[in-house]
């Protein structure tokens, strides 16, 4: 982690995920259903009692929230094309995808290293900053990553690294 840290990816993200987060925030900036609900409820009257204009409320100020705080990720979003990654020595980086095995079990595993809002581990993207891709980070084939899991240490040995 501290690698990623020094080379202030905290706030990485893939260009796929900067066009799934633009995107996110057109779609949340379209909020025609909200719009309406309010309507609706003030239609209903007095406003200091009713419970489905508080309902719409609440859910407008979420939106602009959830708005608010995507826009502060674009803004702030160092954005990394994998593909364009030519010289990374071999080693682990960001946007790598890392085929590993485990040591004990022999299970074979797929991570891609993404930021923290691309995580998705049923379609094998991990975030920067867990703890596989800490310990992942820098390494090489042939490499073995040392995981500190809750049931101890996990070794995994680094079988391929592809940057695509």
């Amino acid at each position: 982690m501290e690698a990623v840290l020094q080379l202030g990816l905290t706030n990485a993200l893939a260009a796929t995920a900067l066009a799934v987060l633009a995107a996110v925030v057109t779609k949340l900036g379209r909020r025609p259903a909200v719009s309406h609900a309010l309507a609706e409820a003030r239609g209903h009257g007095d406003l200091s009692e009713n419970a489905d204009y508080d309902a719409a409320k609440e859910r407008q100020g979420f939106i602009e929230g959830r708005i608010a705080e995507i826009e502060h990720k674009l803004a702030g979003a160092q954005v990394i094309d994998p593909a364009a990654i030519a010289d990374a020595g071999g080693h682990v980086v960001f946007g790598a995808t890392v085929d590993v095995e485990d040591a004990t079990t022999g299970d074979r595993f797929t991570y891609q290293i993404v930021g923290e809002d691309e995580a998705d581990l049923k379609h094998g993207k991990i975030s920067v900053s867990s703890p596989i891709a800490r310990a992942l980070i820098g390494k090489s084939e042939g490499d073995v990553a040392e995981v500190k899991a809750p049931g101890g240490i996990r070794e995994y040995e680094v079988l391929a690294i592809r940057y695509a």
